[in-house]
């Protein structure tokens, strides 16, 4: 009987593994229709690997003078790819000139829309205009309330290594063995051999998991808990859950850290709340906020947006909890002087029930950020999945009708069961750049591959043609 439960209970691990695959565009749908494909399923790093080194893209030169395309020729181009069965019904649609704003295409553009993880776009905007692009985050260790109390205190840094900083990484960057012997050295020069240490996370407040998630989101890695303090090694993802208490995984590594400093660690490490003016013993920083954008929209890490959208919440002098986060960015992205209209997060990733956003708010935002008005907007591009090499466009764009625009479409993707969305950019064949957003969701039960290749196929459609 023993051994039947455990073979049970291994079962709905594995099937609940392949249910948070298939929306993290890992592995094909449960109920798809598409043949599975054969052969060994290829290795993907986890969050704190090191980034794979893709050839470059081939990104054609944009034209000064390209002919602009007609709404008329967009339309004839992508009314039929747009009306499929696989994106369900009524899929939303929008298509701007990036160099006149001019709207080459408005499909219902106007109607909410559940984002998924194009809500990081607005998550990432409001962040590189609030909190800044060039911005690190500093993980400071500070005297406590007695000489003989150290306290590692967050600033948001969700990535930090357990070894020397790598300060040529984004994951890593700041590295608690690099900080460990900063503060040793003080702790030597005071005299002190001995310390108890204490964390303090309180730089985001309220809870750590948003109601809108499922306990099987957490479960299964799609997101971990929120915190200001946290080891890149324990980012949640895909079969990797992440730790009840991150600050408290990351307390633990710094202790052991000062140990290898020959320091002797006393008593268990606890949180506190240290003092405003506490002693400095010793920082480390991490990457700019811009590379760390980069790498929630590059591998879509729920985790790392939820912190930015903290942090932006911070900037706009807002408590950093779900519910202020994801009224800053909102807020933020109206003050972009992007119409929001009835658009609303519940969360900075997309990942919880409730929000609604429209095709032509992304669209929008993607046009301001690649014109020359908002130019701390920039790595907002800059960060987008390449099709065909990089993040979760890097095994899309890989079939017959499609293959072509590899290279060309950087897009952030959106997977929730039953939506499908794609926003970003394309160059046509006339060398124009063009912003577009894809918005699906009523996708059929188990389509969730097929609608990710039907919007493929829309932008490679927009990028293979004039449409004149």
């Amino acid at each position: 009987m023993r051994r039947v439960r455990w073979l049970s209970a291994a079962a709905v691990v594995l099937v609940l593994g392949y249910v948070a695959a298939d929306v993290a565009d890992v592995a094909p749908g449960l109920l798809t229709l598409d043949p599975a494909t054969t052969g060994p399923a290829p290795t993907r790093p986890a969050p704190s690997d090191p980034a794979r080194e893709p050839l470059p893209p081939a990104m054609p030169a944009l034209a000064t003078d390209a002919p602009a395309p007609t709404p008329e020729g967009v339309s004839r181009v992508l009314d039929p790819l747009l009306s499929v069965d696989q994106l369900g019904p009524q899929t939303s649609a929008t298509v701007i000139d990036a160099a006149t704003g001019d709207v080459l295409l408005d499909q219902f553009g106007t109607s909410l829309r559940v984002p998924a993880s194009t809500a990081k776009l607005l998550t990432g905007a409001a962040t590189l205009s609030t909190v800044g692009g060039a911005t690190t985050l500093a993980t400071r260790a500070v005297q406590g309330g007695s000489a003989d109390e150290v306290v590692l205190v967050g600033g948001g840094d969700v990535m930090l290594g357990t070894g020397a900083s790598k300060l040529d990484q984004v994951h890593g960057h700041a590295g608690l063995r690099t900080l460990a012997a900063q503060v040793a050295k003080a702790l030597s020069a005071a005299g002190r051999s001995q310390v108890a240490v204490r964390f303090d996370d309180s730089a985001f407040a309220g809870p750590t998991v948003s109601p809108g998630w499922s306990a099987t989101d957490l479960q299964i890695g799609f997101v971990g808990h929120i915190t200001a303090l946290g080891l890149d090694d324990d980012l949640a993802a895909v079969n990797h859950p992440g730790p009840a208490d991150p600050s408290l995984a990351a307390g633990q590594a710094f202790a052991q850290a000062l140990r290898r400093q020959g320091i002797t660690v006393v008593g268990n490490v606890v949180r506190t709340r240290a003092s405003a003016d506490a002693k400095v013993l010793g920082e480390v920083r991490s990457a700019p906020v811009a590379d760390v954008l980069g790498v929630a929209l590059t591998t879509s890490n729920n985790t790392i947006a939820e912190v930015l959208a903290r942090l932006t919440a911070k900037a706009m002098q807002r408590p950093a909890t779900f519910e202020d986060s994801a009224l800053a960015v909102m807020d933020q992205v109206q003050r972009l002087g992007v119409d929001v209209g009835g658009s609303h997060l519940t969360d900075g990733s997309g990942l919880a029930a409730g929000s609604a956003v429209t095709s032509q708010v992304l669209t929008d935002l993607l046009v301001l950020a690649s014109g020359g008005s908002t130019p701390a907007l920039r790595p907002l591009l800059a960060g987008l999945p390449v099709s065909g090499f990089t993040g979760t466009l890097a095994e899309r764009f890989d079939r017959p009708l499609t293959q072509d625009a590899a290279g060309t479409v950087r897009a952030k993707t959106g997977t929730l069961t039953g939506v499908n969305s794609l926003a970003g950019t394309t160059v046509d064949a006339d060398g124009r750049l063009l912003v577009f957003a894809v918005m699906s969701d009523r996708v059929p039960v188990g389509g969730t591959t097929l609608a990710r290749r039907a919007s493929d196929r829309v932008a490679a459609a927009l990028t293979a043609c004039g449409c004149r």
